[in-house]
């Protein structure tokens, strides 16, 4: 169990497909926020602050590379870890696929333990990127700026 407090974002059209992901991170403990379309997706993402976000690729307004772009072009969001939970099984490679960076790539159908295995791995990355971004320089000494000859 993780505490309360992670957040995800899931985005997909299928209301059982919402239901059933939502259920089983709830489940593992996770906040839970929901998302119909592209759209909706990029205002929660902004609003929110998801930890993290589960993402369809075939969604009625943006597909889910399009919200990846933009989610990636968002000071807000750009380092945002997304799991993309699709039909489709083949990840994107070439330019697009580097301006998406997709953390996982899960397909649907596949059992939702994998997805929920696959949701820890990415916050548990984000949480050590974030705080190694936050912590200080090892190699720096403190005060050392001060010390001009």
């Amino acid at each position: 169990m993780c505490p309360m407090n992670r957040r995800v974002l899931i985005v997909d059209d299928e209301p059982d497909v919402l239901e059933l992901v939502d259920f089983k991170l709830k489940g593992q403990g996770y906040e839970v926020i929901r998302a119909t379309n592209g759209l909706e997706a990029l205002s929660r993402a902004r609003c929110d602050g998801p930890e993290v976000i589960v993402l369809d690729l075939l969604l009625p307004d943006l597909d889910g590379l399009s919200v990846c772009e933009i989610l990636r072009a968002q000071p807000s969001t750009r380092d945002v870890p997304v799991v993309i939970f699709s039909v489709l099984d083949r990840p994107i490679t070439g330019t697009r696929g580097a301006r998406i960076r997709v953390f996982q790539w899960v397909k649907k159908g596949a059992d939702l333990d994998t997805l929920c295995e696959r949701v820890r791995a990415a916050l548990d990355e984000h949480k050590e990127r974030v705080h190694r971004r936050l912590s200080p320089k090892e190699d720096s000494t403190p005060g050392e700026e001060d010390q001009r000859a």
